[in-house]
């Protein structure tokens, strides 16, 4: 989570919705008071790993269909 000031928000708001939506938050602070605190609505649509970007299905720890098993022998 980053933190930044209602003026640096402003300047790089393109930047932290980038952010955010990388499943990132972001508080937003008026003076050293926090006031607002962007976040993704939903899921990032990928999962970071280093400095790639890869999408991983939800079922990928799943058992193996017997068939499946059968192609790996």
């Amino acid at each position: 989570m980053t933190t930044h000031t209602v003026q640096s928000a402003k300047t790089h708001l393109s930047r932290l919705l980038h952010e955010v939506e990388l499943g990132g938050e972001v508080t937003i602070l008026r003076g050293e008071v926090p006031v607002a605190r962007l976040v993704p609505i939903a899921a990032p649509p990928h999962r970071k790993f280093g400095n790639m970007q890869f999408e991983v299905p939800d079922d990928f720890d799943a058992p193996l269909s017997e068939d499946e098993l059968s192609e790996w022998e």
